[in-house]
């Protein structure tokens, strides 16, 4: 497996990120999402990765919006089929180093509570519950988790 630093928009990149869309449109109203677009994480402050395989498959994505000292999880995806096997884990540790190389010192997510495997997943890697932050609301369908870099 590899991960590297790509464009958001290439079609089995954007593939990925409509299975994520369709999969959040499943669990959750239009108005408990905050997804963001192609054009805004291809923004100059957001760090992409995409991990693909030996036959350059793309497995999953994940990326981070930086803000000063501050960055926010957004976009995290993993194939069904290639959950299981690290990709995740690689991803968001690809994402934190590269945060932290930028000068980021803390991240932040919101995910929803329809998701175990998400939160277990987020609390397995550090990320502890915490009230909401930016302009989210306090909403019943958001979980707000945050993690140190330092």
């Amino acid at each position: 497996m590899r991960i590297a630093h790509e464009s958001p928009d290439q079609p089995d990149v954007i593939a990925l990120i409509a299975d994520l869309d369709a999969y959040q449109d499943s669990l959750y109203p239009a108005e408990a999402r905050y997804a963001l677009d192609l054009a805004s994480l291809s923004q100059s402050n957001v760090l992409f990765v995409v991990a693909r395989d030996a036959n350059n498959c793309a497995l999953g994505c994940g990326a981070i919006v930086l803000n000063d000292t501050c960055g926010e999880v957004k976009r995290m995806y993993v194939r069904p089929e290639a959950r299981g096997q690290g990709v995740a884990r690689e991803i968001i540790a690809t994402l934190e180093a590269a945060a932290h190389a930028a000068g980021c010192r803390a991240l932040v997510l919101e995910t929803g509570p329809y998701q175990p495997e998400a939160l277990e997943f987020y609390a397995r890697q550090g990320y502890e519950r915490r009230g909401p932050f930016g302009d989210y609301p306090d909403h019943p369908l958001s979980v707000f988790m945050g993690k140190s870099l330092l």
